[in-house]
């Protein structure tokens, strides 16, 4: 997108964009120069669920090095995203090394230097988003919720709601108990607050694997959220945690509401596979991505009232993320967008029809 061009955005993450090297567990051979990072994923749970001209109301950055490869630029190009391209050619592009062991557990590391986004990267159309993913750590949230509302552009603006929708995903290495107290004092700053299960675990020390199955310890989990939600989060009090629990789906808590949502990819084999899923990479930032938009657009008006709608969204744009290494295979055909050679409201329609017949656990 022209950094002079104006938009109505519904979504803005500052996730950063990172072009990947993913490593899996031998036999498989490793795989290069992959479009990703948190911001990328984000990006495309957000465009999964809008189709041109929609398409445009989506936001991210990209900072493009001198080795930025031209592949890269035309996938880029073929989502017909809001997205802003900042050329660095001093600087090579952010690149990192994803290794995977047993249960999809996931080792990374920089290849080389991070650039990170705040607010001082956003466009005059990106810094008037309806909603903004972060993923950062609890003081950094703050510092970022508080730069992006100070915005005079924010203040003054009649395009948007006063204050747009904050969706936090906490970085994992900070998930420590010893970040607790500045996590629930971030919990004021958002409306959503999205960690994995072992990152939930993390800030209270608890180990949230089930020693009797292996999976998730969804009675942990549960109880974890209702401190969070006790504690209040947002600045009524009344917004959500969602937890992202791979095979085991996700948990909505807020106020009034406690729920756990299927995987759509379901167990094949005991172990508790699917053949439909290639790499885990992306999986829950391209989640986060369907769950903000989920949330503008589920219902007649934005906002946690559309929760349960943007889970679902959530969990049909992860479906995709995870399909493949790298970005699913955007097509048009005389019906509108396929992805991977599905179309994204028919897979929704069909997720809403097994939930019908879902059986908390």
């Amino acid at each position: 997108m022209d950094q002079g061009m104006e938009a109505t955005i519904d979504f803005c993450t500052l996730g950063m964009f990172i072009i990947d090297e993913i490593h899996f567990q031998p036999p498989t051979p490793p795989v290069t120069g992959v479009l990703g990072g948190a911001g990328s994923y984000s990006a495309l749970g957000a465009r999964l669920f809008s189709p041109p001209p929609l398409s445009k109301s989506v936001g991210w950055i990209v900072d493009a090095g001198s080795d930025f490869p031209e592949e890269i630029r035309d996938l880029i190009r073929r989502w017909d995203t809001g997205c802003l391209i900042r050329e660095t050619p001093e600087r090579l592009t952010t690149r990192g090394w994803n290794g995977y062991g047993e249960d999809e557990k996931r080792d990374f590391r920089y290849l080389t230097p991070k650039l990170r986004l705040d607010h001082n990267a956003l466009s005059s159309s990106l810094l008037l988003s309806k909603s903004f993913h972060l993923i950062c750590s609890p003081s950094r949230c703050i510092d970022l919720v508080t730069n992006v509302t100070a915005s005079p552009k924010q203040a003054h603006s009649d395009q948007v709601p006063l204050r747009p929708l904050f969706i936090w995903e906490p970085v994992p290495d900070l998930c420590i108990p010893k970040e607790l107290p500045n996590c629930l004092e971030a919990l004021r700053h958002v409306e959503v607050i999205s960690p994995n299960h072992a990152e939930l675990g993390g800030f209270f020390g608890y180990n949230m694997t089930d020693a009797g199955t292996g999976g998730v310890n969804r009675a942990l989990v549960q109880a974890c959220c209702d401190r969070l939600v006790e504690k209040g989060i947002g600045g009524d009090g009344k917004g959500a945690v969602v937890v992202r629990a791979g095979k085991s789906g996700c948990y909505l808590a807020a106020p009034g509401l406690k729920r756990w949502f299927p995987a759509y990819h379901q167990a094949e084999t005991a172990n508790g596979d699917n053949k439909k899923v290639v790499d885990p990479t992306g999986g829950g930032n391209g989640f986060l991505g369907g769950l903000a938009v989920g949330l503008i657009r589920g219902g007649s008006e934005p906002g946690l009232q559309n929760l349960e709608e943007a889970a679902a969204w959530a969990t049909v744009a992860a479906s995709f993320a995870i399909e493949q290494v790298g970005m699913p295979t955007l097509v048009q055909d005389e019906d509108g967008e396929t992805w991977n050679g599905v179309h994204v409201q028919k897979r929704l329609e069909d997720f809403k029809r097994r939930l019908r017949y879902y059986v908390q656990p």
